[in-house]
């Protein structure tokens, strides 16, 4: 065993631990060494949100001792930033110790002398963002791990914007956090009187601001009986999804019965993730059975909504992240101008892995559109750089994300919820589908076709595998690929663009981020970024060209994959 880890384990074992912890220590010193170290051989890290990992006995697990001593470090930078006058609120999802990490860190949070909103139940990740800026808090934090399997938990930590942290806070944080030595330093308890319950009037007043960011309410109740198929995939969505499409006056919403109850075994998926079609599979099979207008699906924490819709063939099939957020923005920009509430400042931010057919369409609808890092704490940035400017609109990502108005700052798959089904109804009163618009806009503005593949490297040699990677591509960049010239090369580890051709260079004017592009001759862009929460890299790829008609929609779509299938198979990411 590494010296570093074994002082780490014997620290446990001799320190304030529960017995519990202890004797699961020394069984996996009997029967599971390997185990032993992969739990000990680092402190679970703040990540591009906060803790993010598996359950479980050691440093680098979620468990009460790492969220304790995670809140304490927040805790004290939070007073060092604010004085001793401080609130936060406290959110968690559906999962496994979710309310216990919850209550340890509202425990944790008012023995510190900060006063504490904690939700009386579980609640989406969007309603912890609006529960900071409603209470006027410091910070927040919500436990949840999103949609990854049910062996995870996570911390997410939040500013009082409502978004989660950004430089230099996130660092800030981190610092405090590593000097908590010992759950000795941490203040686990005696400051009960400090917290105070929030449930109801929160809920109502959170479902106010979703009904309020409705462009058509009429076409809603003209279309009120919408076929909608939901399903909150065992998540916190039920708490808040049906009450929200009641309030936009849709009755005729069908919830996925076998993932109704909140469960954090998720026990019909695989993933919880509402981007798999597997676990959407019971949601399109009762969509098929009941001919529905349209399927939904939140995960976890909802903050990321997958749909499903009939295609041009009357196949139910799952729309992709960049497909879902480019029918939001064009409806978005579309049904304000046409309303007349659109402005000469509105501006919509999306990532820079994000479909760029949607800068296209704000372009051609003169509204700003603003690119930045993966994230939507980079969004938040943004809108609070840009106050009092330019107007936000929307802004997501492709990855199933998106975020209508400014009154919460992050991810919001409630409001999605809402403004997708006003979308599809919408085009329902003019006798079409969201699939026929979607098919419209490609032959308007181009075809853009996006996929993305994920490869896994767990463990402790993972991370390394992943860096060696990234270090391959920045130092022997690809000169041609599928046969088209790269033309361009962005860094946004070392701030730089290059053009190939020309020799040319410039800065890129963003925060840090170890993200590479390749821009190739005729459009196609291929980025490879390293999850911040997941010990994965993720490989994104963009293709696009003209769409003629919509008759040409299948073969054009064939060409496009195919394209794309070369490039993964020629980076040798496909067999």
């Amino acid at each position: 065993m590494d010296k570093n880890i074994q002082e780490k384990i014997d620290k446990w074992l001799n320190g304030n631990y529960d017995e519990a912890t202890k004797n699961g220590i020394k069984k996996m010193q009997a029967e599971n060494p390997d185990e032993l170290a992969d739990a000990f051989y680092k402190n679970l890290e703040f990540g591009t949100g906060g803790l993010r990992g598996i359950m479980g006995i050691g440093t680098n697990r979620m468990n009460k001792y790492t969220v304790g001593m995670a809140t304490q470090g927040y805790a004290n930078y939070l007073k060092q930033s604010f004085g001793n006058d401080v609130r936060v609120a406290i959110a968690h999802d559906s999962r496994n110790n979710s309310r216990d990490f919850a209550v340890i860190t509202a425990n944790v949070f008012a023995a510190n002398g900060i006063k504490v909103y904690l939700f009386e139940a579980l609640r989406p990740t969007p309603e912890l963002s609006f529960a900071i800026r409603h209470y006027k808090c410091k910070g927040g934090v919500v436990c949840t791990a999103s949609h990854n399997p049910k062996e995870y938990n996570g911390y997410k930590a939040y500013w009082d914007d409502g978004a989660q942290l950004v430089p230099p806070h996130d660092k800030n944080v981190i610092a405090e956090v590593e000097k908590i030595a010992s759950v000795d330093d941490v203040q686990w308890n005696g400051g009960e009187a400090n917290i105070t319950i929030i449930g109801k009037e929160t809920d109502e007043k959170y479902l106010d601001m979703v009904q309020g960011l409705s462009v058509y309410p009429d076409v809603c109740k003209a279309q009120h009986d919408l076929k909608i198929v939901y399903t909150p995939i065992h998540g916190t969505g039920i708490t808040m999804v049906p009450a929200a499409l009641s309030r936009y006056g849709f009755d005729n919403v069908h919830v996925v019965k076998e993932q109704s109850e909140p469960n954090g075994n998720f026990p019909t998926v695989a993933y919880p993730n509402p981007e798999e079609k597997e676990t959407m599979s019971i949601g399109l099979q009762q969509a098929a059975a009941l001919d529905a207008d349209i399927l939904l699906g939140t995960d976890p924490d909802s903050d990321r909504v997958g749909i499903g819709v009939k295609n041009n063939k009357g196949e139910w099939i799952l729309m992709n992240g960049n497909q879902t957020a480019l029918l939001a923005f064009n409806y978005m920009i579309e049904a304000r101008k046409a309303k007349g509430i659109a402005r000469a400042n509105d501006m919509v931010i999306k990532t820079i892995v994000t479909t760029d057919m949607i800068d296209v369409i704000a372009k051609q609808n003169e509204v700003h559109c603003y690119n930045v890092l993966t994230g939507f704490k980079w969004i938040s940035s943004l809108i609070k750089e840009k106050e009092g400017k330019e107007n936000y609109i929307i802004g997501g990502e492709e990855s199933f994300g998106l975020m209508i108005g400014d009154e919460i700052r992050d991810k919001d798959a409630v409001s999605a919820v809402t403004i997708i089904c006003e979308m599809a109804a919408y085009e329902k009163n003019k006798g079409r589908t969201l699939f026929d618009k979607l098919v419209d806009l490609y032959v308007q503005y181009g075809f853009y076709k996006e996929s993305l593949i994920s490869i896994t490297k767990k463990g402790m040699n993972g991370a390394a595998e992943i860096s060696a990677m990234m270090e391959q591509y920045r130092s022997n960049p690809p000169k041609a690929i599928d046969g088209v010239q790269v033309m361009q090369v962005l860094d946004y580890k070392l701030h730089i663009g290059r053009n190939i051709v020309n020799a040319t260079s410039w800065e890129i004017n963003l925060p840090t981020s170890d993200v590479l592009q390749f821009v190739l001759a005729d459009g196609t862009k291929i980025s490879a970024r390293p999850s911040g929460t997941e010990p994965k890299i993720k490989f994104y790829f963009s293709v696009n060209t003209k769409l003629a008609s919509a008759a040409d929609f299948d073969a054009t779509e064939k060409m496009l994959d195919d394209k794309i299938a070369r490039i993964e198979k020629e980076m040798g990411l496909r067999e």
